[in-house]
């Protein structure tokens, strides 16, 4: 590569300067700002994977932990509403009350949702036991750790499709970072280090050749676009319900989870004492 002083040095002649005098070349700046963006587009690729990962991960653990208390949450104001109607008789009382007992009326597939944690009876043992402060199993914990994070990161800037120079290639890595972003959304460090190896062994890269100015502007409006793409994506994962919780917590996002379930656990208890002194009055 050019230094930044033999480059200085040759500018003045460069439009008369030809490769074999070892003078940059005309398209030498363009080609160098086009691998530029290639890599801060790739970066960011990883960035918002490595987001999406972590939302998806805390999402599961969110439904898997908080899921039950929810539930139970929504079964209180049903029997609540339906309490106050009882004791009322007024209509708008009761088409509250429906309305109360329709959110917790079963939806095809919502069971799956919890993962087995109530069925149509109520809760299961393990939801039980979260309420009353029994142990209880803990959810599933899929969150990658520093090293497949980091094996994660290599495989993406070394195999990403991106820096294909023909559809062939670009095929063949594809279908090899489709392997790696499985591995990483499942924490599988092993299988990461596996896929390292297999990249290295592979057939290497084949190197840029030199490009028209009019391929080269083109190539840096299609990673401009792609990236505007993937600023769209990381929006939608920022704003939405679980990365905005995530946010709040990013270093410890655990604590937020029990913090979350200690005022769940409050409203439980303040809903069930409502719902006693409904009943017993």
């Amino acid at each position: 590569m050019t230094s930044p002083e033999a480059e200085q040095g040759g500018v003045a002649g460069e439009e008369q300067a030809t490769p074999e005098d070892g003078a940059p070349r005309p398209e030498e700046r363009l080609e160098r700002a086009v691998r530029a963006a290639e890599q801060a587009l790739i970066e960011y690729e990883i960035a918002v994977e490595t987001f999406r990962v972590e939302v998806e991960n805390f999402s599961r653990l969110h439904h898997q932990k908080l899921g039950p208390m929810y539930a139970r949450l929504d079964e209180l104001d049903a029997q609540i509403a339906e309490a106050r109607a009882e004791r009322s008789g007024d209509p708008e009382d009761r088409r509250r009350a429906d309305e109360a007992r329709a959110r917790v009326m079963p939806m095809p597939g919502v069971e799956e949702l919890f993962h087995g944690w109530m069925d149509g009876e109520g809760l299961f043992p393990e939801a039980a036991a979260m309420l009353t402060d029994q142990p209880v199993r803990p959810p599933q914990r899929v969150r990658p750790s520093d090293e497949a994070r980091k094996l994660y990161r290599e495989l993406a800037r070394k195999a990403h499709p991106d820096l294909a120079p023909d559809d062939t290639e670009r095929q063949r890595r594809e279908e090899f970072i489709t392997r790696v972003n499985a591995a990483y959304a499942r924490g599988d460090e092993t299988l990461l280090r596996e896929l390292a190896e297999e990249w290295a062994k592979g057939p290497a890269p084949a190197e840029r050749g030199p490009s028209r100015s009019e391929e080269l502007y083109a190539r840096l409006e299609w990673l401009a676009q792609r990236k505007e793409l993937l600023s769209l994506v990381a929006k939608d994962l920022e704003e939405g319900a679980i990365g905005s919780m995530l946010r709040l917590a990013p270093d410890d996002p655990d604590r937020l989870l029990e913090e979350i379930a200690e005022q769940l656990l409050a409203d439980v208890a303040q809903r069930e004492r409502e719902l006693a002194e409904l009943l017993g009055g």
